[in-house]
């Protein structure tokens, strides 16, 4: 038997009046709301007047932390207004809708999430990033998906402008790992759905990026921001949610080791955006592939919109080659997203062309 979750979800600047409608089937009494603290003041103003006038009440508004950690994810679980409504509502990015996903699935306790920034697909997935209090990567949780989302472009575009940046290079890799990973499958109905539904999550980007980040950079609300975060929030984590089952694993493959690599690896200067470095990976997994094209075609959009095309760009550099590799070797990418066995040494050059080819567009 196979349960496949797909979050409902409404859209629109009065996204919050039909919070009490979308409550009304799981008939709760009680809810809690869950974030950061800016993600708290942009959202619950809006969340307590939507339920002025109904019987649900609010038994507390709760900062998580700052990262979705074993530590965080405990403390939730031990909160008793927490443990005690009916249904959460998981209010920021990805870190924090992913540390009340987890707390919530331990309680078998009903998610609904509301992005403020869209940074991450984590608002409709079934899967949450879990770190160690260091900030590495501890791996990987399987909560259930949220419930429903709620998806308000003008706090979205009112939010800091780099989490909508770095969204737009996370998502950037959803269609090209599905593509790579799948190659070779023999795929299912629900793994088929998936690629299907991958296919369409690089074009929103390119065509609405530029201009939805110029948008959120003025502060402005707009149909690029809203393509963007559909784009960010739905499609890609759909396709999560699809690709990401017990007896196969698409989802992520290169760009995410990449990734998950790079967070093992002490260097100077500042922090970097889980989907800024995840989009260099992207051209690290065309690099590797030999896919020249699609190589210069997605270097070309980093480059407008000022995503990195260089390791220097992530404060890395060839010293940290061989760390790189060693750790993306214990990622679940390197294990399972993947049509045959990877080589660290074809990843290790296929960083290096990935970088000399962003050197050339200086």
């Amino acid at each position: 038997m196979r349960t496949i979750q797909m979050s409902s979800y409404t859209v629109g600047e009065d996204c919050f009046e039909a919070i009490a409608h979308v409550l009304a089937p799981h008939h709760a009494q009680s809810i809690v709301l869950v974030g950061g603290a800016r993600a708290l003041a942009a959202a619950a103003p809006e969340i307590r007047k939507a339920l002025a006038d109904t019987s649900v009440e609010i038994l507390d508004e709760i900062v998580y932390g700052t990262d979705s950690t074993q530590s965080a994810i405990d403390a939730l679980v031990r909160n008793d207004a927490f443990r005690a409504a009916d249904v959460a509502f998981a209010i920021g990015g990805g870190k924090a809708i992913d540390t009340v996903k987890t707390a919530a699935k331990e309680l078998d306790k009903t998610v609904f999430s509301v992005p403020t920034i869209c940074s991450n697909c984590s608002s409709a997935t079934a899967i949450a990033v879990v770190y160690n209090d260091d900030h590495s990567l501890k791996g990987y949780a399987y909560p259930d998906a949220p419930a429903h989302i709620f998806i308000n472009p003008a706090i979205i575009a009112e939010a800091p402008a780099e989490y909508f940046w770095a969204g737009i290079g996370d998502a950037l890799s959803k269609q090209p790992e599905v593509e790579y990973a799948t190659s070779r499958a023999d795929l299912t109905h629900t793994g088929t759905l998936g690629l299907t539904l991958a296919h369409t999550c690089t074009a929103p980007l390119m065509t609405y990026g530029e201009q939805g980040l110029a948008d959120v950079r003025a502060d402005r609300s707009s149909e690029a921001v809203r393509q963007i975060a559909l784009d960010i929030v739905v499609n890609t984590g759909y396709v999560s949610n699809l690709t990401n089952q017990p007896d196969f694993y698409y989802n992520s493959s290169l760009a995410h080791a990449f990734y998950n690599a790079t967070c093992g690896v002490p260097r100077a200067g500042r922090t970097h955006l889980h989907g800024e470095v995840v989009s260099f990976g992207v051209l690290v997994l065309f690099a590797y592939m030999g896919n020249t094209a699609e190589l210069e075609r997605y270097a070309a959009f980093n480059k407008n919109i000022g995503l990195p095309t260089t390791l220097a760009e992530l404060d890395l550099d060839e010293s940290h080659l061989d760390r790189i590799a060693t750790l993306a070797q214990n990622t679940n990418e390197w294990k399972q997203g993947n049509p045959e066995p990877f080589s660290p040494e074809a990843f290790v050059e296929a960083i290096r062309v990935a970088d000399a080819y962003g050197r050339s567009l200086a």
